[in-house]
């Protein structure tokens, strides 16, 4: 089985061709192009999502073939289509989706809409073969959530954030200290030189029995401590990174112990129960390290796949639309399927803000 999968969510537009040889059970992933948008988004600090779409419509096509040149197969030979229909900045998701609309149109092949988050869920099972079931802690520039993936389709999502996502906190975070874009990333090349206790930054909600997350009140007090010794030198700007830095880690932390307590509650049978972390966010050395050591503090094996997998990308799409057709899980409606820049994972969840629901008050 061989499937072309498609993402175009946000800034990243990308391709890739991933097969599954049944007789082995084994995925591999044939080729995985991703162009990323960064250079037409600095200048404004963050997404504008005109110009992800525009930029989207301008490469996909490329890209596609890109992806089916160095898998080594033509479009004939790809056995279905999956593409990002959210959630998402609906121009880029428009751009995707249509393209796969008529891709597996005039191919006559079955489409699937995949849901991002998904995606990122099942991308352990691509990557490291893992069981069901497992803890996710995805944390990106547009989520901050802990999911319990039980099966494909089996998501309970345990933890949302009720209002900025991680990824989007240090972007905002970066912006208020002028360092560039992306923010996470030079946010985390600052705290490395600089002191992580000068700033005594909140950590929201840490120790309420409350499993949310919160960073909007931590964004606001660290452009406080910058307004206040304004202007601000490098070593300033490094201390307020690491202190930033530090709170966020605990905070995390709190808020996973939580998770990983309640998994081991609810599968008692588990020996060694997994965490899987994904996200652009996933890749900060700080937070990794945390994970590490409060898995095995708690006897959990920790799983990150490889950075190109954590961030978006279209492998995960294709692996997801696999994993769905595996399941019979094939949409004879996909066709009909709109774009949905909201799309929780979990529909039963309850609404907050940032859970993935349109206009969702806490």
């Amino acid at each position: 089985m061989r499937v072309l999968g498609i993402e175009t969510s946000c800034d990243e537009t990308a391709a890739s061709i991933v097969a599954l040889d049944h007789a082995q059970a084994r995925p591999k992933i044939l080729s995985n192009v991703v162009l990323s948008q960064i250079a037409e988004h600095a200048a404004f600090g963050g997404v504008v999502p005109e110009i992800a779409a525009r930029a989207h419509v301008e490469a996909l096509d490329g890209i596609i073939e890109a992806a089916l040149e160095e898998a080594g197969v033509t479009l004939e030979q790809v056995d279905a289509v999956a593409a990002t229909a959210g959630p998402g900045l609906v121009g880029g998701l428009i751009v995707g989706l249509m393209t796969a609309k008529a891709i597996a149109s005039a191919t006559q092949k079955p489409l699937l809409a995949i849901n991002h988050l998904e995606g990122h869920a099942l991308t352990a099972r691509l990557s490291n073969g893992l069981e069901f079931p497992y803890l996710l802690l995805l944390v990106s520039g547009g989520h901050t959530q802990i999911l319990r993936i039980g099966n494909v389709g089996d998501y309970q999502r345990w933890a949302t954030t009720i209002d900025d996502a991680l990824g989007e906190a240090f972007d905002k975070v970066a912006k208020m200290l002028a360092l560039p874009y992306p923010g996470g990333p030079n946010v985390e090349k600052a705290a490395a030189s600089g002191d992580p206790n000068r700033f005594a930054f909140p950590r929201p909600l840490k120790g309420s029995a409350q499993p949310d997350f919160s960073f909007s009140g931590l964004k606001t007090a660290v452009r406080q401590a910058a307004s206040a010794i304004a202007p601000l030198s490098d070593q300033d700007v490094a201390d307020i990174c690491a202190s930033f830095q530090a709170a966020v880690t605990d905070t995390l932390a709190d808020r996973v112990k939580r998770a990983l307590v309640r998994f081991r509650a609810d599968y008692p049978d588990r020996k060694t129960p997994a965490l899987v972390v994904a996200g652009g966010v996933a890749a900060n050395h700080a937070i990794r390290t945390m994970l590490e050591q409060l898995c095995a503090a708690h006897g959990f094996s920790f799983v990150a796949p490889p950075h190109i997998l954590c961030t978006d990308n279209a492998a995960m799409i294709a692996w997801a639309g696999i994993e769905r057709l595996n399941a019979g899980m094939a949409d004879p409606d996909a066709f009909d399927f709109v774009p949905r820049s909201r799309w929780p994972l979990d529909a039963a969840s309850t609404p907050v803000i940032g859970s993935g629901r349109r206009g969702a008050k806490a």
